[in-house]
């Protein structure tokens, strides 16, 4: 573990050099990070933030989208997909949560450790690990590391985590690796070297500025060339 956790470390600090700091996009409240993650599930950023901004517009505060026809909400948010299942557990999710606080808010939070933060979202259906640690690394400024699909597949290729891990495994697991102060960077750098060159049908392993970390350049290139 300890091997495992140094070459994350280094793995961080070789994307540090080769993408800069990362910087997320403007920061949300917590209560508007949790939406808009939800709105993000199984969709992509476009037509999350056209869904987002559509809701934002037509109604004035989240306790309007609380109080509003499930069917009115699910029209709204249509662009981001699955709009019959988001806009009821948008709704449900609001209510339990003035229902739990006699208010719409999740500034308490802040108050909390990241397991308690965490443990206290995650008891709302729809609002799983990655969504959780988003609105906590991002809103709330506790330390979270969220695994997405680009995140599960690098760190899978890298042989930082079990081949046979579940996304839901892999969040505290990476969490144990990364140190919490490089949670940030290492987040968002990663994503975007599984966007850019450690693409899921065709890695363009060559460009990697870690292949020499990998396990699976290790596999499949030597002397850098393909093995097949």
């Amino acid at each position: 573990m300890k091997a495992l956790a140094r070459r994350a470390v280094a793995v961080h600090e070789r994307l540090l050099d080769f993408f800069g700091e990362p910087e997320w996009r403007t920061p949300l409240p917590a209560l508007d990070e949790l939406v808009s993650t939800i709105l993000s599930q199984n969709t992509n950023d476009v037509n999350r933030d056209v869904a987002f901004f559509a809701l934002k517009d037509k109604y004035p505060t989240w306790e309007a989208v609380r109080d509003a026809p499930a069917a009115d909400i699910v029209e709204t948010i249509r662009p981001a997909g699955l709009a019959n299942q988001k806009g009821p557990r948008i709704k449900a999710v609001l209510q339990a949560i003035t229902a739990a606080r006699g208010e719409l808010t999740l500034d308490f939070l802040k108050d909390y450790t990241a397991d308690e933060a965490r443990g206290w979202l995650t008891q709302f259906n729809g609002v799983g690990p990655k969504t959780a640690a988003i609105v906590l690394q991002f809103s709330l400024e506790i330390p979270a590391f969220p695994v997405d699909t680009h995140i599960y597949r690098v760190s899978g290729r890298l042989g930082l985590r079990p081949q046979k891990m579940t996304v839901e495994q892999a969040h505290p697991y990476l969490e144990s690796l990364f140190p919490p102060e490089t949670y940030y960077a290492a987040h968002l750098n990663i994503i975007r070297l599984g966007r850019e060159i450690c693409q899921a049908r065709k890695p363009n392993c060559p460009a990697c500025p870690i292949k020499d970390l990998c396990d699976y350049y290790a596999a499949n290139y030597k002397n850098g060339k393909p093995r097949n």
